[in-house]
């Protein structure tokens, strides 16, 4: 197997792969419709139940073709019955891309907004779903990624439950890195995209949820075709694959990294992106950069730093100088405030952020922006 250059992420996804999982696509040419294909995606979506520890009486895993905000499209118009509302529980842009899908559809819905570098208020969420019984899901993002912000699911997924309102959770930037247990933590239905915690390829995306409710859905209101969620379920329930054309050579891909994950293993590889989180941090903190959220609220996934007050930074100019040695790195995602993004995503450990820093320090001096960094 020949070497691929081998490109740093610390971007918030697609990440940094191995080249195992690069190779997996390298497979003779098959028709999706063969039994033989349909028994790969059988397979799959019963190890995507064992990376959230959901038991396959109760939750299934539905296939879809597309990127991370495809799932939050098909969950809040697949599953809000008629006559209800959605509660969108909004501190960060992927929530407030939730507010824009129902937007899009029509959906009944209360925007709750927090600020982007504060936690959910909880009591506020229980007046919400107390003043409004027509509440029937309850849909926030696990790991704002524009920020790096934890929050609270289990606390607010214990409220939706308390209300009698399903619980749906974008865990795209945490499933595969940051544990989860569906049950404990209070989660109907999660979701994510293989090149994210997986470690895959862009194009399949995943959504984990309660059978029940998704066969109840049966029933609701129609608002999409390609985007139904029983529809999909249904299909694969009955034939084994999806509705239409899936990304063969990526579901390869997808099968071969699933098998990478499961042998480092959940605790090892979560321990593996929190070093290389806290090797981030010793690296800005050395420079003197500053962080947007407070420390003990990041998920342990992404930083999000400030920029200098110098006439010399130039956030281009030092991606670009960044990118041309092998390193990416990404803006930041905050309406208010001007940011740039590290992550620990991928296939990458201490060593290649120590490496990163060596090359971010010099572009730096290149541009002469001053060290330590100023704030004003």
């Amino acid at each position: 197997m020949e070497k691929i250059k081998r490109n740093i992420l610390l971007n918030p996804g697609p990440a940094t792969t191995t080249d195992s999982v690069k190779y997996a696509q390298v497979v003779p040419d098959i028709c999706p419709r063969e039994e033989e294909f349909a028994s790969i995606m059988r397979t799959l979506r019963k190890d995507l139940l064992k990376v959230v520890h959901a038991s396959a009486d109760k939750y299934t895993s539905v296939l879809f073709c597309g990127s991370g905000t495809i799932n939050i499209d098909i969950c809040l118009n697949s599953l809000l019955p008629a006559n209800k509302k959605v509660l969108i529980v909004n501190n960060g842009a992927y929530s407030s891309r939730a507010v824009e899908v129902c937007e899009y559809y029509g959906l009944p819905h209360i925007n709750l907004k927090f600020d982007v570098d504060k936690l959910p208020d909880l009591e506020l969420v229980e007046k919400t779903l107390k003043e409004n019984s027509d509440i029937a899901l309850v849909y926030t993002t696990h790991n704002e990624t524009g920020t790096g912000i934890l929050n609270p699911v289990k606390e607010i997924g214990a409220l939706a439950h308390k209300y009698n309102a399903a619980f749906i959770v974008d865990t795209t930037s945490t499933l595969g890195m940051r544990p989860i247990d569906i049950e404990e933590d209070n989660i109907d239905f999660c979701m994510a995209s293989a090149q994210k915690g997986l470690m895959a390829m862009a194009g399949l995306s995943f959504i984990i949820g309660n059978k029940e409710i998704i066969e109840k859905s049966k029933d609701y209101p129609k608002r999409s075709y390609y985007c139904n969620l029983y529809l999909q379920y249904e299909y694969f329930e009955k034939t084994g694959e999806m509705h239409f054309t899936p990304p063969v050579q990526t579901v390869y891909a997808a099968v071969q990294a699933l098998k990478e994950y499961f042998e480092e293993g959940e605790t090892a590889k979560w321990q593996r992106h929190l070093r290389t989180f806290e090797a981030i941090h010793k690296g800005l903190a050395e420079l003197g950069f500053k962080n947007v959220i407070k420390r003990e609220w990041q998920a342990g996934l992404v930083v999000s730093a400030i920029y200098p007050d110098d006439k010399n930074w130039d956030f281009k100019k030092i991606h670009d100088y960044c990118y041309e040695r092998g390193f990416t790195i990404y803006p930041g995602k905050i309406s208010t405030t001007n940011t740039f993004r590290l992550c620990s995503l991928g296939t990458i450990d201490v060593r290649d952020i120590e490496d990163f820093f060596v090359v971010f320090r010099q572009a730096l001096e290149h541009y002469q922006v001053a060290i330590p960094v100023i704030y004003k």
